[in-house]
């Protein structure tokens, strides 16, 4: 089976329907994988797959839904659940604080990822992939971070960049 496309995600109302009562298998990948547009993919059901997204398609993510069909009792659905990473979650004491990490971090075109207060996290934080670097640089400047596992909403891309 080839999957050229997503069908909705299971976090919206609309995924959640198509879901129905079906036999959920799961595809678990990493973030690095969740750019990936053809690869070749296993369910925890031992099912192979396929994937071959057009290269104008979105990242792949949590919740998505890869195949849905309606063999047997109650069907079969495929969705993506995407493991856990390493971050480092930094909470800053002020705006020039914050700036100064943000800055100096992508001066190195490390990416991150901004939340609110009103997010999961519970305040204003910048979320970045676990680096002993950017821990001893948080460590030096004493700058508040916690590491955590998180799935997170975007995968963190390879910042590419010119002079």
């Amino acid at each position: 089976m080839i999957v050229t496309t997503t069908l909705g995600n299971t976090r919206h109302d609309d995924g959640a329907q198509l879901i129905g009562d079906r036999h959920v298998e799961k595809v678990a990948l990493d973030s690095a994988d969740l750019v990936k547009r053809i690869q070749r993919l296993e369910t925890d059901h031992g099912r192979e797959l396929g994937l071959r997204l057009p290269a104008d398609a979105e990242d792949l993510r949590d919740g998505d839904i890869l195949y849905l069909d309606d063999a047997g009792e109650r069907g079969h659905a495929i969705v993506v659940s995407v493991l856990p990473t390493e971050v480092l979650v930094i909470s800053a004491q002020s705006i020039v604080e914050m700036a100064f990490i943000a800055h100096s971090l992508g001066n190195r075109h490390l990416q991150a990822q901004f939340f609110g207060a009103d997010s999961e996290y519970g305040s204003e934080v910048m979320v970045v992939q676990d680096d002993h670097t950017v821990r001893d640089f948080l460590d030096h400047h004493q700058a508040y971070y916690e590491r955590q596992q998180r799935v997170m909403p975007t995968p963190f891309r390879h910042a590419a960049h010119t002079h």
